[in-house]
């Protein structure tokens, strides 16, 4: 029998290492950035075509390669960070031109120019996956330019499976974000298609914050600072007003990395315990600094999730640092046992001082005198005066009294206004058919047994048809404001707030303004109250962001799903009989009652058979 295991070859390898690493555009963006943050850069220009697909260029002004390593930087397991195993558990940076490039090369045609501070020339290397066709010495700028094209050009399986721009592009501009807060220190700037998304210049953490989420973001800010022996904290949180429903602005940096920790995610929650409404998360963007030794950023292939040594004391000190914070900035509510509130100054007396008060005497006032003394006799005409004066009103009354009690005829008697109402009732109460289950359930009888209905689903369905149909037909009706809305949002959210423009005008919203951070919305759908109208474009940005539709989906489906998702009836709502009534005879009514807009049961049906097995 021949044998069966061989060797791969170096394409092939290169291929299958380039998939853990390589995902989308925005893999190569992390990895060129993180390189370029590695070489010493204080500036770098990240360029896009086609949303990453067919360019990613990065270009810094760092120290640059020698010829040796720009042509080593595409070997594999080459790295300039790395001597010995024990170098992986104290790592200080990102990965230097090593084992990332390669795995780019093998799957994209590269471009490499380089060149160090003291060399008069540079050097150009051009790969196509993993084969090298020329290196030559150029003339460039101090520092190195990466050019990424055609991502996936010989594995077309790969490619079919990347999004629409817009999605990638998304997904670029997120990497993006994280590797600009993590290193405010550096000046970063992003074109898409030759126009400027982007320009962030060299400052500190909290501009650094504004610049990429708005000017809106700074009076949302509440900063921490904790320093101890295990773990340094710094950074900003936002005040619960401004809390989102989405997940959005929430970044951790640990030692200038970004990454995902639930655990510590769960000690900012619980920070905010009793300050957020529900369904609501705070915003954070928190620098964590520890030793090196005492983490483990290996255990991805992308380094976003970590490994603490001790998470319950990280866990401990990070809750401490974000109350403290919120309770010596007066976010949080304090309780002062100690203080009288009766004893506090009004505010209306706040700035006034003090009056002695003035007491009159009568000194000529004798209650022992006579009656004929003069000013005894003032204050007893004064006292019949005032007597005659309140008796006065009581005249007449008692003759008329008399004459009514002599006459029984004239008696009428005080009763509350009878009033009608506008849809009469039949004598006989109709028998009710429907019941609430834990307001979660609409409960109702059928012929074949009972039906079960999940009014949250059922009521999706129903706003979701009605939608999509306003959609289609255009004909959506709109409720004019008597004050128009002025909403803030990033400059991301902005983007696809114009790209889904024309979606929202058709299902009835109205824009007089779209700004570079703030829309002004004079109109909405009816149906729509205005406290929701911030909620249902915010979910609809995050429905955006994370199920993201295909290029072949449509924009109005998605539109119709998510205002359907907001404005539907939530579990916990108490339903009156009609209410309940008009949801089943709404959900049969559509064309496909079994299922909510995202493919999960509306309702089910329990057979007489079926309940009469649990009595056997």
């Amino acid at each position: 029998m021949s044998d069966i295991i061989q060797l791969l070859p170096d394409h092939v390898a290169n291929q299958i290492a380039a998939g853990e690493v390589v995902q989308r555009p925005a893999s190569v963006v992390k990895e060129l950035l993180e390189n370029s943050i590695d070489a010493g850069a204080l500036e770098i220009k990240l360029i896009l075509k086609e949303a990453g697909k067919t360019l990613v260029q990065v270009i810094d002004d760092g120290k640059g390669m020698s010829v040796t390593d720009a042509r080593l930087s595409f070997e594999r397991h080459a790295t300039s960070k790395i001597r010995s195993a024990e170098d992986l558990f104290k790592l200080n940076t990102k990965g230097f031109r090593g084992e990332a490039l390669a795995s780019i090369a093998a799957i994209a045609h590269v471009e490499l120019k380089t060149k160090q501070e003291n060399d008069e020339l540079g050097t150009c290397i051009v790969i196509e996956g993993s084969e090298v066709k020329s290196q030559n010495v150029v003339v460039t700028p101090k520092g190195t330019s990466v050019s990424v094209k055609n991502l996936f050009f010989n594995i077309p399986a790969r490619r079919n499976f990347l999004k629409s721009n817009t999605v990638e592009l998304r997904h670029v501009t997120d990497e993006f974000h994280r590797v600009a807060l993590a290193h405010p220190n550096i000046a970063f700037s992003m074109f898409h298609n030759g126009g400027e998304q982007f320009s962030l210049p060299a400052t500190n953490y909290r501009q650094r914050v504004v610049n990429i989420f708005g000017t809106k973001t700074n009076e949302k800010l509440v900063p921490v600072e904790e320093a101890t022996e295990v773990l340094t904290v710094s950074g900003f949180v936002g005040k619960p007003e401004f809390s989102k429903k989405t997940k959005s602005e929430q970044f951790f940096f640990v030692n200038n990395r970004f990454v995902k920790s639930p655990y510590l995610n769960h000690a900012i929650n619980a920070a905010f315990e009793g300050l957020l409404k529900d369904g609501y998360h705070p915003t954070y963007f928190l620098n964590l600094t520890v030793d090196p030794q005492t983490i483990d950023i290996n255990i991805h292939p992308t380094k976003t999730e970590i490994k603490f040594d001790d998470e319950h004391t990280l866990y401990a000190i990070l809750r401490s640092s974000v109350k403290h914070s919120l309770g010596q900035f007066n976010i949080a509510p304090v309780l002062d046992f100690d203080s009288d509130a009766n004893l506090d100054t009004p505010y209306n007396y706040k700035n006034k001082s003090g009056k002695t008060p003035t007491i009159t005497v009568d000194s000529s006032f004798n209650p022992f005198a006579s009656s004929g003394a003069a000013p005894q006799k003032q204050n007893y005409n004064r006292q019949l005066k005032t007597q005659a004066h309140w008796e006065s009103l009581y005249v007449g009354l008692e003759s008329k009294s008399n004459d009514a009690l002599n006459n029984f005829d004239e008696v009428t008697f005080e009763s509350e206004a009878k009033t009608e109402s506008i849809f009469k009732s039949s004598e006989v109460s109709p028998e009710k058919t429907t019941y609430q289950l834990r307001q979660k359930y609409i409960v109702s009888t059928i012929k074949s047994g009972m039906l079960i209905i999940d009014q949250n689903r059922a009521h999706q369905r129903i706003l979701y048809e009605n939608l999509l149909k306003q959609l289609t037909s255009k004909e959506a009706t709109t409720q004019q404001l008597l004050f128009p809305l002025n909403i803030s949002f990033s400059t991301s959210d902005i983007a696809i707030i114009k790209q889904l423009q024309s979606d929202l005008e058709f299902a009835g919203f109205q824009f007089s303004d779209v700004k570079d951070e703030s829309v002004i919305i004079t109109g909405v759908p009816v149906g729509v109250p205005e406290s929701e109208v911030t909620i249902v474009l915010e979910q609809l940005i995050s429905d955006v962001e994370n199920d993201v539709p295909d290029q072949n989906f449509s924009a109005s489906d998605l539109l119709a799903k998510s205002m359907a998702k907001s404005l539907s009836i939530k579990t916990g709502q108490s339903l009156n009989a009609d209410e309940q009534e008009h949801i089943l005879n709404s959900l049969f009514a559509c064309k496909e009652p079994s299922v909510s807009p995202t493919n999960k049961t509306t309702f089910i049906t329990l057979g007489v058979d079926d309940i009469e097995k649990k009595f056997m």
